[in-house]
């Protein structure tokens, strides 16, 4: 395999079909746009959805009918650069935005372009991901990233900039409090970015303990462990424990579980914010009269947009957020069908695979 990687031009991680993977050396990818740029892909972490396409071969109507290379939490360095890139050079060090929207529909042009009508997004079919060697974006959606972050910090960038998304959804301002459910790798960013933009109070929901307790560690200011019980039994019991009076703030959910958005609509305060960042089934029950007589504000959250990433850099680079701390292991290239098993059974928080250094 070593020596494949080395005479490899291209070396991909490619998925053919339910848990049908293989490695295939593909053309370098050439640069079409003079604003684009060639990146030697050096780490990427492996995402939920990642797994989803490798086990069911489809998420909703993205359905995998071609071979479809993985990933899309990336970082890497410029290898190459098109003619009219003018804040880019060869050497840098970047995290990559992973979709590429038109630039020219309505939600384009309204500064929505993470609800573009035409999204060409990494490992979404019919796109290639970035479990490659090389592969080419737009240079505004390569962030550069200063030298006090390493590579595999600028992989997380990605998560971070989903979980910064949604806490901006939220309307997290200082001194707020924050219910946050599910405490996998997004939530637990989500946890981190609530207490970067000033939140008092941010109490983490899961099911496992040992994931609570990781929260606890990273992030959270308290957690809580859902009983057995009705949602809004669970919900007065996180109120009560928590000295949250009227109820939470705002509700952020990273889980998709129906049981989670039930007890977060009834944990919040009358006028609170609620926050959609979790999938999960496409169709749920929901606790209508609640989110009614208590008019609660109701948002969804999908992906990043406009200044999400550069916040999440900076978020970084600051301090604020930690981001190291949940990178538990990192796999050699030509292992990373092990590391989609890892993640499967739910081993650790982020798992990066390593690129083939250019």
């Amino acid at each position: 395999m070593s020596n494949q990687a080395a005479t490899a031009q291209n070396l991909s991680f490619v998925l053919e079909g339910v848990h049908q993977v293989k490695f295939e050396d593909r053309p370098i990818p050439e640069i079409k746009d003079p604003h684009d740029v060639l990146v030697n892909v050096r780490f990427t972490g492996i995402c939920g959805s990642d797994v989803h396409y490798w086990e069911h071969g489809s998420i909703g109507q993205f359905v995998v009918k071609e071979p479809m290379v993985l990933g899309h939490e990336s970082s890497g360095v410029i290898s190459k650069v098109g003619s009219a890139v003018t804040t880019l050079k060869v050497g840098d060090r970047v995290a990559m935005e992973p979709g590429i929207p038109c630039r020219r529909c309505e939600p384009c042009k309204g500064g929505k372009y993470n609800l573009c009508e035409n999204m060409a997004f990494a490992a979404t079919p019919p796109y290639d991901g970035t479990l490659a060697k090389y592969y080419v974006l737009p240079e505004d959606f390569c962030y550069k990233v200063p030298e006090s972050i390493s590579l595999e910090e600028a992989a997380v960038m990605e998560p971070l900039g989903v979980a910064v998304h949604i806490v901006r959804q939220a309307e997290v301002s200082p001194g707020q409090s924050v219910v946050i459910f599910g405490a996998g790798p997004v939530g637990l960013l989500c946890c981190a970015v609530a207490r970067a933009f000033g939140a008092a109070r941010v109490i983490a929901v899961d099911i496992q303990p040992g994931r609570l307790s990781f929260a606890k560690k990273y992030a959270a200011t308290a957690t809580f462990e859902p009983s057995k019980v009705s949602p809004s039994e669970n919900a007065a019991r996180l109120i009560e424990e928590n000295d949250l009076g009227p109820g939470a703030d705002a509700v952020i959910d990273a889980s998709g579980a129906e049981p989670s958005v039930h007890t977060g609509i009834h944990v919040l305060r009358s006028g609170g914010t609620y926050v959609q960042g979790g999938m999960g089934r496409s169709e749920i029950t929901f606790p209508i009269m609640a989110a009614c007589t208590k008019e609660l504000n109701v948002r969804g959250s999908f992906r990043y947009g406009s200044g999400d990433y550069k916040l999440a850099v900076g978020l970084v680079a600051s301090g604020k957020v930690n981001v190291k701390e949940l990178i538990t292991s990192t796999v050699a290239f030509e292992n990373a069908e092990q590391a989609f098993k890892e993640v499967k059974v739910g081993k650790g928080v982020k798992t990066l695979i390593a690129g083939i250094e250019a």
